[in-house]
């Protein structure tokens, strides 16, 4: 399989689940001998770029300024003629793309610029959804669907997204695989981080109780929920804190909510954080809580239960997939304030049964994610339809 050569494109290396899959994938397979390039539009916005990182990692990585997240027919037709012009001359014999805006244009310059290339596309995190107009939602739709016409196979990172892909009439069956998307499982199992000193960073005692949620500062992320009901919370635990980490449009707007229900001193926004700090600061929560409304299948979700840390999330797509409600940790309806507060009082006041279910998932967690798993998966579908 040297002898094969593949490109992997994506809209963006930004700090997140999809960029750092594709970052792994991408070293894994060149780790097995492959001809692997990573093509991506500029690691733009307040996420942080994942791009210098990425090339000390010694990766081949090619920026397409033009190629953006948001809709731009100018800069998307620069785009797409680029990358046009891009598999054309390297002949890519494997052209595997993630996200929307890349998974669209890529496919369709793969597809026109060498017919006997293989297409591959992951979705990470499905472009439609319930909380965008029925426009936009119409459009996204009938563009995945075009694109699946000439993709050989699907990639999806959770069998709900999966099923949410058929039922939007995607593809056949035949067309999708589900795999999971990996991470470095034991950096969470173990920090190597002094808990007393990392808990000292935030401005934390030993004694206080960490919930913690990690996510962009962006709408859908959910964080309003969980300031709405922390007052209440703190009731019961007086010496809660509520580390919110990570950075966003919407910070401001957070931090305001939270002083004028009286709780600034209670939340503590980390801020930005490279990945290699994510595993130490997860370490020193007691309860990691996910509200995100929306969410392929939510890997912060599976990186606190690597950590062996209990889990309270929102019962949206992928989440269940992981948090067995009962089982693995708890699940909360969509938006149920009310039951959310009421979960995550359960959860730390039952602290014993919520850390047994915690490591039930942590070996779920071990069983599914781990790196290595996900790119002899990936290889294998390249074997397969390579006929190798």
């Amino acid at each position: 399989m040297e002898e094969i050569k593949i490109g992997h494109i994506i809209t963006r290396l930004i700090i997140g689940g999809a960029q750092e899959n594709t970052i792994f994938t991408v070293e894994g397979l060149r780790k097995k001998g492959y001809d692997v390039t990573l093509i991506s539009g500029p690691g733009l916005g307040p996420e942080g770029s994942l791009v210098e990182e990425t090339r000390k990692k010694g990766l081949r990585v090619i920026i397409i300024p033009e190629l953006r997240r948001e809709i731009n027919p100018f800069l998307d037709t620069i785009a797409l003629i680029k990358l046009y012009c891009l598999v054309k001359k390297e002949k890519y014999d494997i052209v595997h793309t993630h996200s929307s805006k890349a998974g669209i244009l890529g496919r369709i310059a793969a597809k026109s610029a060498r017919r006997r290339a293989v297409i591959i596309h992951t979705i990470h995190g499905l472009p439609f959804h319930p909380y965008q107009t029925k426009i936009l939602n119409f459009v996204y739709v009938n563009l995945e669907r075009i694109s699946s016409l000439f993709t050989n196979k699907i990639i999806c990172v959770g069998r709900i997204m999966k099923e949410k892909a058929l039922a939007a009439r995607l593809g056949n069956k035949e067309k999708f695989v589900v795999i999971y998307s990996g991470f470095e499982v034991e950096k969470y199992q173990d920090p190597q981080t002094n808990p007393i000193e990392e808990r000292r960073k935030w401005g934390l005692d030993a004694d206080t109780i960490v919930v913690g949620k990690i996510g962009r500062l962006f709408p859908l992320k959910g964080q309003e929920y969980l300031l709405e009901v922390l007052p209440q919370i703190k009731k019961v635990f007086p010496r809660i804190k509520l580390l919110l980490v990570g950075e966003g449009i919407l910070r401001k707007t957070l931090e305001k909510r939270a002083k004028s229900l009286g709780i600034g001193d209670t939340v503590v926004f980390t801020g930005l954080l490279p990945p290699e700090q994510i595993p130490k600061v997860i370490s020193i929560f007691d309860l990691l809580v996910h509200v995100s409304l929306r969410e392929g299948l939510p890997k912060t979700v599976a990186q606190g239960l690597a950590a062996g840390k209990p889990i309270v999330a929102f019962d949206v797509d992928g989440a269940k997939e992981i948090v067995i409600d009962g089982k693995t940790g708890y699940l909360v309806p969509v938006k149920d304030t009310k039951k959310l507060a009421l979960t995550i009082i359960k959860a730390l006041e039952n602290k014993t049964s919520s850390v047994e279910m915690a490591r039930e998932g942590q070996k779920l967690i071990k069983k599914l994610f781990p790196i290595e798993v996900m790119v002899d998966s990936i290889e294998e579908v390249y074997k397969g339809l390579c006929g190798t």
